[in-house]
């Protein structure tokens, strides 16, 4: 485009100018006249001031409006130093939460459930898995046997087991299972063979033994005053032994090995007897009434001792084709004591239910049927009340020694006679003035003896806590109790090594039935089909 030398003048360059011209849209400024670069330059178009002031325009309006619709920012703040970023939002969202959730918690009662969820925690862990596999797969499984020779008279009670029971020392411990299994073994040869014939009484009986160290010398009979009428045998004529009179009770054994009796100190000899089974040993039970025993060369205050009559007459009846159980075992015991002369020799009597009951009054005869008569010591197993407090002293007299294993939970070590406290009570019962008009003055004064060794089916993390009278008294409850007790404010050792087999056999509608499904899946036996010790008919205890 070429420009005309007129027209130059027009496009000549201009000094310039950094004078600030506010936009016109703002109403708070002076607005100057449109097309104006400088002072020297004049306006095209002038804008009349007064116009201007008079009334808003519309942009104006629409600006005025716009600052009142949108929000106003926050002036920006100085960022603040804080070592934990965000606690107080935390603080704040986890009071909101724990307010909308407090009722819920409290409904749930978190204090009495947490428990429960440990517990059920542990039981499933692996650890715990494995020992309940190792339980279940091993039918026999015992503590270490740890020589005795040193201290086998404080375990046969020659201090009345002073600081062994609580806590429960682990030889003691090992020596009152394995006498309880002695009494397994006379439950086991009973049901084998419950009738009892002429023949048979002058044969010794076939007793499985649980310790190979011993050998079973003598068969034991005792024998009910009671008979009933002829007829019931007719009625049912295969349970005839139920009411026979004469029934096969139990046995003596001797150790005969000579590394036990090196392990031991000496040579143990053992007496054991069953419970109840048949039907005149239980009407013999009900003979509550006390009758006098026959007074001792010292008189005095023994003189008043008192026995249960039944107990009394099924230890002291003849029967037609045996001799009393008294006489029988009086008789061997004097024959062993001939047979190993000059011997360290001890008597162990132990026995469950009835068989703990007549395990007093045979301690009480033995001690003094003989001169020179080695230490007798009884372990009794769930055993009823005996005699009174005359018995009780009658036998502390005599040196006799009584260590009952009782369960909280059994019926059985309440009866019979008046039940008016056990354990610390009864004790300081004993020793008081009431006990002396109780004996005077009740015909069922009744009074326990020896030391006791208390254990609670509670404690059992396998049995449920509410478990039946039957299992409450059961022997094998008792002896997977004692073998799982460690003292009285102790939970059930973890260790234990008595298996569960027998115990799920015996008492399995007693036992939780977690373990009852996780045995299923986790043993490999059947316990129906393998049938561990099917040849001995359930305690009927």
């Amino acid at each position: 485009m070429l420009v005309g030398s007129h027209s130059v003048n027009l496009f000549q360059a201009r000094k310039p100018s950094f004078r600030n011209y506010t936009s016109p849209l703002n109403p708070l400024t002076r607005t100057p006249s449109s097309c104006s670069y400088s002072a020297s330059v004049p306006t095209c178009f002038p804008i009349k001031a007064s116009s201007a002031a008079a009334a808003p325009s519309k942009t104006e309006l629409t600006l005025a409006n716009l600052d009142k619709l949108l929000p106003k920012s926050a002036p920006p703040q100085p960022p603040q130093l804080d070592p934990q970023p965000g606690i107080e939002d935390r603080k704040k969202k986890g009071s909101t939460t724990e307010n909308k959730g407090k009722g819920f918690l409290e409904g749930l009662s978190l204090a009495k459930l947490w428990p429960q969820v440990k517990a059920a925690a542990e039981e499933m862990s692996p650890r715990h898995l494995k020992t309940l596999r190792r339980l279940l797969s091993k039918t026999a499984e015992y503590s270490p046997r740890n020589n005795l020779v040193s201290r086998w008279r404080e375990y046969h009670g020659s201090n009345n087991w002073a600081g062994l029971l609580d806590p429960l020392d682990e030889n003691l411990r090992r020596e009152v299972v394995r006498y309880g299994e002695f009494i397994q073994a006379a439950y086991q040869s009973f049901h084998n063979n419950p009738a009892m014939s002429v023949e048979e009484t002058q044969m010794p009986r076939n007793v499985a033994l649980p310790d190979r160290s011993y050998k079973v010398t003598k068969s034991l009979y005792a024998t009910s005053a009671i008979g009933l009428p002829d007829w019931v045998d007719d009625v049912a004529p295969d349970l005839g032994w139920m009411t026979q009179r004469s029934s096969w009770i139990g046995y003596v054994a001797v150790c005969d090995d000579r590394r036990e009796i090196a392990r031991m100190g000496r040579r143990d000899i053992v007496i054991a007897l069953r419970g109840t089974s048949t039907c005149l040993e239980w009407a013999e039970n009900m003979r509550a009434q006390l009758i006098q025993m026959p007074p001792t060369e010292e008189g005095g205050e023994e003189a008043q001792a008192k026995v249960e009559c039944g107990f009394q007459s099924l230890y002291k009846t003849p029967g037609a084709h045996v001799p009393s159980l008294s006489q029988s075992v009086v008789e061997e015991i004097k024959r062993l004591k001939e047979l190993y002369k000059g011997e360290e020799l001890s008597i162990t009597v132990t026995g469950h239910s009835l068989g703990a009951a007549i395990a007093l009054l045979v301690g009480d005869e033995l001690k003094t049927c003989a001169e020179d008569m080695p230490p007798v010591a009884v372990f009794s197993f769930g055993g009823p009340r005996v005699g009174n407090r005359g018995f009780a002293n009658r036998m502390e007299a005599k040196n006799v020694k009584v260590l009952r294993i009782v369960n909280s939970q059994d019926l059985i070590t309440r009866v019979p006679g008046i039940f008016v406290g056990e354990g610390v009570l009864e004790e300081k019962l004993k020793n008081s003035k009431i006990a002396d008009l109780l004996d005077k003055k009740m015909p069922l004064a009744y009074s326990h003896v020896g030391t006791e060794l208390r254990v609670d089916t509670k404690m059992s993390p396998y049995l449920k806590p509410n478990a039946d009278v039957a299992c409450c008294h059961d022997l094998e409850a008792y002896l997977h109790l004692v073998d799982g007790f460690m003292a009285s404010n102790c939970p059930f050792r973890k260790n234990a090594k008595r298996s569960l087999v027998r115990l799920l056999q015996d008492q399995g509608s007693n036992v939780k039935k977690l373990y009852i499904s996780k045995a299923n899946n986790l043993s490999s036996l059947n316990l129906e089909r393998e049938g561990i010790m099917a040849t001995c008919l359930p305690s009927p205890s």
